[in-house]
């Protein structure tokens, strides 16, 4: 009995030396992964929407429709009013036109008359006649082309309408913003959306972050583009990845309660920041161990 009660004794000295001497990684954090939350940018009834959950999206893609066929009426409705008005611009050249060749006329008689006015051959009030009917015809030609103000002016205005309206039409359009992949779906075809309303949440998920956490003395270690050891648990032994540093925070703050021990959440730290591609095993929330040296 004695001697199983020494064996077991140094059982359990070798077990706690071991994991005495056990090698602990340099940091722990969880992976993240910027997130992008699409939102309808116009009201109606969802057409059609063709995503799923885990479906992976090109950039530009186009993945929805919010019903447009009251922008389309109101737009052909703007398109006919502005020929209308355009219309009455036509008019107002067309006598701006009439205006022209009869001052042109009025002119040539002008010329003719001041010459035979030099040969003493027209009075003064012949001279004079000429001369005010070549003013009359241009006050009147001003006056004509300042009636054509108002109306270039509506037309304008219909032009920037139907530019509003194309615009969104094109907003109805829902377009994937970056490549990645369907986290989750908020919305279902034939559902009525407003302006804001979340339709999905995208992420890309080829290149995760880590992010970890340092002490002041850990960060003479590091540098921004440097390669790290990243690990994950698997089912036998812990899968490796190169991660390389991309970002170091430049302020201290407390330590997360979440991923430290209570003793140790009351130290000042850094934030750090690691990219690792990703193999499609990872993913946003897992745990992982950064390693700076093997």
């Amino acid at each position: 009995m004695k001697t199983l009660y020494i064996l077991i004794s140094t059982f359990l000295l070798g077990s706690l030396l071991s994991c005495s001497n056990e090698e602990k990684a340099d940091a722990y954090g969880n992976f993240e992964a910027t997130e992008i939350m699409v939102s309808s940018e116009a009201n109606g009834k969802l057409e059609f929407f063709n995503l799923e959950e885990g479906e992976v999206l090109e950039k530009g893609a186009v993945v929805g429709l919010v019903d447009t066929l009251q922008l389309y009426l109101n737009k052909q409705q703007l398109l006919a009013s502005k020929e209308t008005v355009a219309s009455k611009s036509d008019g107002v050249w067309s006598q701006v036109s009439v205006l022209n060749q009869q001052l042109e006329t009025a002119k040539t008689e002008q010329q003719r008359i001041q010459n035979m006015f030099n040969d003493n051959a027209a009075t003064q009030r012949q001279l004079d006649q000429t001369n005010s009917q070549v003013n009359v015809l241009e006050k009147q030609i001003e006056n004509v082309e300042t009636q054509n103000a108002p109306i270039v002016n509506e037309v304008k205005a219909m032009e920037a309408k139907v530019a509003q309206i194309n615009d969104q039409i094109t907003k109805s359009k829902i377009t994937n913003p970056i490549a990645g992949t369907v986290l989750t779906k908020f919305a279902e075809p034939g559902e009525i959306v407003s302006f804001g309303k979340p339709l999905y949440k995208i992420a890309n998920m080829e290149e995760m972050t880590l992010r970890v956490y340092l002490s002041e003395l850990q960060l003479s270690n590091i540098n921004i583009g440097q390669k790290v050891s990243v690990k994950i648990d698997s089912e036998e032994e812990m899968k490796a990845y190169e991660g390389i540093i991309s970002w170091v925070s430049a302020s201290a703050e407390f330590t997360p309660k979440i991923i430290q021990t209570k003793e140790e959440r009351v130290n000042l730290v850094y934030a750090v920041k690691v990219t690792v591609k990703n193999d499609g095993s990872l993913k946003i929330g897992m745990p992982a161990e950064m390693w700076i040296s093997e």
